[in-house]
C-alpha cells in the first residue's frame, strides 16, 4: 500500500503576462515539480520571495491549474489555510463564519456543528450577530482563523503561521496551531523562518525560481539553502560595489 497522501510528477505552470497592449510573455512559476507528501508528515517547503512557494499550495489546492504534469491524490480533502475567506461585511460574523467554512471545503451540517467551537474560540461570543463591519481588524482576523482552525482536511496547506489579534492571542492561535502540526494530520507548510521548518518538519522541499532545489531531511536541505542565500547576498553586495 502506497504511504503517500499526494504525489506530484513533473508540475509545470506558466503565467501569461501583458508586456504591452498587443505583446504578452510567459514566466515559469513551477518548473517540472515532483516530490511525495506521506501519510502524517509535516513537509516544509521553502524558498525566497518569487520561488513558486504560494503558487505551489494553490496549485495543490486546486485553484491553479497546471500546464503539464500530474497530480495523484490519495486522500478525500485537501484544504488550503486562508484567513477572512469569502468574508463579507455587510453579513454577520455568525453567517461569515459558515460561509468560510463551507469555501474552505467543509459541508454545511458540519460547519453548523463547529460553530460553537469557532465562536469560542475567536472569543466573539457577545458580538457574533454583529454586521462584520462593525468589527475591528484584530476580531475579523480571529474569527477567519478561527473558522480555518477548526475545519478538517486530510491534507492541511499552510501558508506561513498566521499572527491574528493582540499578542495574548497570537500565543494562543500559534499553540493551536502547532498541537494541530505535530498530530496525525499531514500538513505542507510554507515558511520564511528557517528555524521554525526545523522544528516543524521532518522533511523540507527547498524551491527556487520554480525548480525542486532540493529535497530532503531539515538538517541538509536548509544548510544548502542558508550557503546559497550567502552566496547571493555576496554576489549583491559586489554588483552594489
Amino acid at each position: 500500500m502506497n504511504d503517500a497522501a499526494l504525489t506530484l510528477e513533473n508540475i509545470t505552470l506558466d503565467y501569461r503576462t501583458r508586456e504591452s497592449f498587443f505583446r504578452h510573455s510567459h514566466r515559469r512559476a513551477l518548473d517540472n515539480v515532483s516530490f511525495e507528501v506521506l501519510r502524517g508528515e509535516t513537509l516544509g517547503v521553502i524558498g525566497g520571495n518569487g520561488s513558486g512557494k504560494s503558487t505551489l499550495l494553490r496549485v495543490l489546492a486546486g485553484i491553479y491549474s497546471p500546464n503539464a504534469g500530474q497530480i495523484v491524490r490519495r486522500c478525500d480533502n485537501i484544504m488550503l489555510l486562508s484567513l477572512q475567506l469569502g468574508f463579507d461585511p455587510e453579513l454577520s460574523g455568525r453567517d461569515n463564519a459558515l460561509l468560510s467554512g463551507v469555501l474552505l471545503g467543509g459541508r454545511r451540517v458540519d460547519v453548523v456543528n463547529k460553530l460553537d467551537e469557532i465562536i469560542a474560540f475567536a472569543e466573539l461570543e457577545e458580538q457574533i450577530d454583529d454586521p462584520l463591519k462593525t468589527y475591528s481588524s484584530g476580531m475579523r482576523a480571529r474569527l477567519g482563523f478561527s473558522v480555518a482552525l477548526k475545519m478538517e482536511a486530510d491534507l492541511l496547506l499552510i501558508d506561513e503561521v498566521l499572527g491574528v489579534g493582540d499578542v495574548r492571542f497570537q500565543e494562543k492561535a500559534q499553540k493551536a496551531m502547532l498541537e494541530r502540526i505535530n498530530s496525525e494530520q499531514t500538513v505542507i507548510y510554507v515558511s520564511h523562518s528557517m528555524n521554525t521548518v526545523a522544528q516543524l518538519c521532518g522533511r523540507v522541499v527547498w524551491l527556487d525560481h520554480g525548480i525542486v532545489r532540493g529535497l530532503g531531511e531539515p538538517g541538509e536541505i536548509l544548510e544548502q539553502y542558508r550557503i546559497a542565500q550567502q552566496e547571493d547576498q555576496g554576489r549583491l553586495h559586489v554588483w552594489k560595489a
